[in-house]
C-alpha cells in the first residue's frame, strides 16, 4: 500500500496584520471642564487674596493673582482663563473689602486671561504645524507632534504676556481714572506692570513644569 503523503495545502488562517485605524482623541466631559474651572477659580482667589499690597491713591491693591491667571491661560486655555481670572479676582475683591473693584476685576482679568490663552493656543498650534513630516512617517509624526505640543513656545509666552499686561494695566488705569482721577490712577501703573511680570514668569514656569510632569494635561485645554 502506498503511504499517505502529506499534502501542503494552503490554509485560510487569519493573519495578524497591523491595521492603521485612526485613534480618536479622548473626549473630555463638560462636567470635568467645569470642575477644573471651579478649582482654578479657587486657586485664583487664594493667590489674589493672600498677598495684598494696598495702593492708597486708588484704594486698590497689588497681588499675586496674575500668577494663577497666566498659569491657567498657558495650561488650560482661554475659556478656563476667562472664567477663573474674572471670577477669581472678583471674589477676592469682595472678600478683601474692595467691593468697588469686583465688577471691574471680573471684566479686566477675564479679558486678560482670555487674550493670553488665545495667543498661547495659537502659538502652540503654529509650533506643531511648523514641524513637517512625510506621510510615510505618520506614526512618528503623531509622537513628535505630541512631544512638540508639550513645550510652550517662548515667543508665544512673550506675546501672550505682553498683550495681557497691556489689557490689564490700560483698563485698570482707565477704570481708576474714572473712579478716583487719572493722576491717582497713574500711581498704580508701575505696580501693575511688576505684578504682570511676576505673573508671566511664575505662570510660565508652573505651566512648563506641569507639561513635563503630565503631558496629557493638554487635553483639558478649553
Amino acid at each position: 500500500m502506498d503511504a499517505d503523503k502529506p499534502t501542503n495545502q494552503p490554509t485560510n488562517q487569519p493573519t495578524n496584520q497591523p491595521t492603521n485605524k485612526p485613534t480618536n482623541k479622548p473626549t473630555i466631559s463638560p462636567a470635568l471642564r467645569i470642575a477644573m474651572a471651579a478649582i482654578l477659580t479657587a486657586l485664583t482667589v487664594v493667590f489674589t487674596y493672600l498677598v495684598r499690597v494696598p495702593v492708597a491713591p486708588t484704594r486698590g491693591y497689588i497681588n499675586l493673582g496674575d500668577v494663577a491667571i497666566y498659569f491657567t491661560a498657558f495650561t488650560f486655555g482661554p475659556v478656563t482663563a476667562l472664567i477663573a481670572g474674572g471670577l477669581g479676582t472678583a471674589i477676592a475683591d469682595l472678600l478683601a473689602g474692595y467691593a468697588q473693584w469686583a465688577p471691574i476685576s471680573l471684566l479686566i482679568h477675564g479679558l486678560q486671561g482670555l487674550a493670553a490663552g488665545l495667543i498661547i493656543k495659537t502659538a502652540v498650534k503654529k509650533k506643531i504645524a511648523s514641524s513637517s513630516f512625510s506621510a510615510s512617517a505618520s506614526a512618528s509624526s503623531q509622537t513628535s507632534s505630541a512631544a512638540y505640543r508639550n513645550h510652550l513656545p517662548l515667543w508665544g509666552i512673550i506675546s501672550a504676556g505682553l498683550v495681557g499686561t497691556i489689557i490689564m494695566a490700560a483698563l485698570y488705569f482707565l477704570a481708576g481714572g474714572i473712579l478716583v482721577g487719572f493722576p491717582a490712577a497713574a500711581v498704580e501703573i508701575p505696580g501693575n506692570l511688576i505684578q504682570n511680570a511676576v505673573g508671566i514668569l511664575a505662570g510660565a514656569f508652573l505651566a512648563a513644569g506641569i507639561y513635563r510632569a503630565y503631558p496629557p494635561i493638554e487635553r483639558l485645554s478649553w
